[in-house]
This record gives structure tokens, C-alpha cells and sequence, in this order.
């Protein structure tokens, strides 16, 4: 049976007692020293002939009883031959060491945006396709993850979870961009393996087909219709597409332009190599209906110096629209096009192409409109520009996008081949 008792402890505690120490019996002692505001309780024994002591706690939080019980188990450990007081400085060391580790520890997110800054951003043409790519994807599965920590199970369910939302073809970029952001983390000595070497296509998306999917005449004659009735659909969006379509050009090509390079008096856009997909510049004749297009752009866009300037809550490092913006508008478009089989702005391109041979442009000019280089011996010889043919061939398919936008018909008179 003990020496102390509750009523003893509490009433020292009510007159304020202090006291160095006062024994329990069993190594248990009860402290109230002058400047401690509570009592705390102290185990004491000897250990290789040194006397050694440890906390156990307060008693506003251990009572009496399960004071006792702690010092009956510490008590046991010794006569087996163990430092308690050791041990618990060993774990508490262990503990801060860990919460030290933890606090320093780097994140995948903060290897994603260092290379994302150092490698991407003042190097690529479209960082900002890499940049949503790292926000959507690759830091909600593995973001919050120590570098060290990611497992390869944790890149299989990142990937997973992409072709299960039906986006095959992102989950591939996502494992390609992955493994370059680890690979960069060796480089750096930051880890020494990477979670996505073992990982292929086929563990990811798989084989990526060739998309064939262009507009009809009657599915842009619908599109033109739905895009000023769909709610939440912007003015600025609409134009956009129209533009995106009459142009034959790349989406970031548009997006990521300047108002410097469009001379709308001489309607020409002088699009630079380091913007194009192939580092091909290109003088691209504005057709008169673009022209207004680009002048209601240049009201809207307030002054930037940026056709599509970056909108409300995007990201700070992208001065104009980000590579989703408008994917995600046009699917508001869609929503109002239930019997149009689904087509993204990818297909623009495509679309453009068809019904520039459907209106009879020679195959060159029209391969030249998209920016697309000659092909063969010709292509290596021939660095005419073809552009008096392919203004004549953009104002032909401006006229027909207007005349779809009006639902007029298709009354638009295929031009004859010039070239022979």
C-alpha cells in the first residue's frame, strides 16, 4: 500500500504546499516545486548503480492510482535489465526527429512546380498543358506525398483512376510527364529511384488511336446555333471557335497570341516559329469576316496585350486563357447538342481540312492553310508560300462558316484549282 493518498495530494494542492519531492513508495514520487503551478509525478531507480529518474506526467491528467500502476510496470522493465528513462529520451529524440524530417521533407508538388519553373515554363511553347496536367491530376493522387514515399501502387491508382473517368490519352501524358518529374528529382539527388520505371503505355492508356472525327456542315450549322443560346457560353468563347475553325490553326496558337502580331489593317496574322508545333512561321491571311471577329476580341480583351487574356482565378505564371479553358466551355456547348456525336476543338483542325477539299482547294494550298509542310522532294524545293491562294481559300470558308451561322444554306461555289 502506498504512502500518499488523494485527499493528501488535493489538499496540498488547495493551500498552495509546495515541496521537492514526496515519496509513494515503489520509486514513485509526487513534486511540487515553488515554481510549478501543479504537482507531477517522478519515477525513481537506480540502474547500473546510478540513480536515474524520469517524468511520468501530471497529476491533473494521472491520478493516484494509474501512477501507481506506471510506476509497478516501469519497475518491472528495470529488474529486466531496462533504461526506462533512456528509452523515453530515445523515443522523444526519435519523435522530433521525425516531425524535423516531416517539416523539411519534399513534397511531389514541390518537385512538380520546381521542374515545372525550371524546366517547362521559359522553354515551352504551351507550359500551361503541363501546368493543368500537375493541378488535375498528378497532385491530387500523389501532391501531398513525400518524394521517397511514392510507390509504384501509387502511380498505378493515379493512372487507373484516369482511364476509369474515360481519359486514356491523358492518363499516358500524365505517366510520360510522371516519370520526367522523378527523373528530374534524381538528377537533383533528391531521390535515387523512380516510382515509374516499370510503368508502360500498355499500364497506363494504352495504344493511342488517330482520331477521325471532323464536323459536318449540318453539325457546324447546329454548333453555331447552340453556342449564343448556352447558358454561361461567353461572346468572347463563341468568337473564339469561330476563329480557332476559320484560321485551320493549332488551339494554343490562338490562345497564347499577341495583339503584336496581328496586323489587322494589312489582314495578315504573322504567326512566329517559336509558337508552331513545327517551328514553321507563318503569314496567315485574316479573312474579311475574322477581321471583325478580331476587333470585337481587341474590345473585349481591355488593353492586354494578349488576344485571350488570362480570366478571373487562373493561374498567375499564364498571362492568357489556359489550355483547358475552352474544353471545358465547349462541353457546355454539347450539353445543348444531344444529337451531334461528341467532337472536341482537336477536330476543328480536321473539320477545316475536309470542307477545304470539299470546296475544291487544291490539296497543297489546303495542307499549306493548316501550316502543314510540303511532303517529299516537292517540299524540300518548293518554299513558295502560297498566299494569295490561301487567302482566296480562307475567305471561301469564311463565307461558308457565315453562311452556316445564318442557316442559309450551302450555297458556296467550290473554287477551281489553280494549281496544276
Amino acid at each position: 500500500m502506498g504512502k500518499l493518498t488523494d485527499i493528501q495530494i488535493r489538499t496540498w494542492i488547495r493551500n498552495n504546499e509546495h515541496f521537492a519531492g514526496r515519496s509513494d513508495g515503489n520509486g514513485l514520487y509526487i513534486c511540487f516545486p515553488e515554481t510549478y503551478s501543479a504537482p507531477f509525478w517522478r519515477f525513481r531507480y537506480k540502474m547500473a548503480g546510478k540513480a536515474r529518474v524520469m517524468l511520468i506526467g501530471y497529476y491533473s491528467s494521472i491520478s493516484l492510482a494509474k501512477a501507481r500502476e506506471m510506476a509497478k510496470e516501469l519497475s518491472a522493465r528495470v529488474a529486466l535489465g531496462h533504461d526506462v528513462a533512456g528509452e523515453k529520451q530515445e523515443r522523444k529524440a526519435e519523435a522530433l526527429k521525425k516531425m524535423e524530417e516531416e517539416k523539411h521533407a519534399l513534397r511531389v508538388s514541390e518537385l512538380a512546380a520546381e521542374y515545372f519553373e525550371r524546366q517547362i515554363l521559359n522553354r515551352w511553347k504551351h507550359p500551361d498543358i503541363l501546368r493543368r496536367r500537375i493541378d488535375k491530376d498528378i497532385n491530387p493522387a500523389i501532391g501531398n506525398h513525400r518524394i521517397e514515399d511514392v510507390k509504384p501502387w501509387h502511380i498505378d491508382d493515379m493512372l487507373q483512376k484516369i482511364v476509369q473517368r474515360g481519359a486514356p490519352t491523358v492518363a499516358n501524358d500524365v505517366l510520360r510527364w510522371t516519370r520526367r518529374i522523378f527523373d528530374y528529382g534524381i538528377k537533383r539527388h533528391m531521390l535515387e529511384s523512380n516510382p515509374t520505371s516499370a510503368f508502360e503505355i500498355s499500364d497506363a492508356g494504352g495504344q493511342e488511336q488517330s482520331r477521325e472525327r471532323w464536323l459536318s456542315r449540318d453539325e457546324l450549322m447546329k454548333l453555331f446555333q447552340a453556342m449564343p443560346m448556352t447558358k454561361g457560353f461567353s461572346r468572347q468563347n463563341e468568337l473564339t471557335m469561330k476563329l480557332l475553325l476559320v484560321f485551320c490553326c493549332r488551339k494554343m496558337e490562338l490562345c497564347g497570341a499577341r495583339w503584336e502580331e496581328f496586323d489587322l489593317d494589312e489582314a495578315v496574322w504573322h504567326l512566329p516559329a517559336e509558337r508552331v508545333k513545327n517551328g514553321d512561321a507563318i503569314d496567315i491571311p485574316i479573312p474579311t469576316p475574322a477581321l471583325e471577329w478580331l476587333k470585337e476580341l481587341h474590345q473585349m480583351s481591355c488593353n492586354s496585350q494578349w488576344v485571350l487574356p488570362a480570366r478571373k482565378m487562373q493561374h498567375r505564371m499564364i498571362p492568357h486563357i489556359q489550355e483547358s479553358t475552352l474544353p471545358v466551355a465547349l462541353s457546355k456547348v454539347k450539353g445543348n447538342l444531344p444529337n451531334v456525336p461528341n467532337f472536341t476543338i482537336h477536330d476543328f483542325r480536321r473539320t477545316a481540312r475536309s470542307h477545304l477539299a470539299a470546296l475544291g482547294v487544291d490539296p497543297v494550298v489546303a495542307e499549306r492553310c493548316l501550316n502543314h509542310r510540303i511532303k517529299g522532294v516537292e517540299g524540300i524545293y518548293n518554299r513558295y508560300q502560297y498566299f494569295d491562294e490561301r487567302r482566296q481559300a480562307l475567305e471561301q470558308w469564311a463565307d461558308l462558316l457565315v453562311s452556316l451561322e445564318k442557316g442559309e444554306g450551302y450555297d458556296v461555289m467550290p473554287l477551281r484549282k489553280s494549281i496544276a
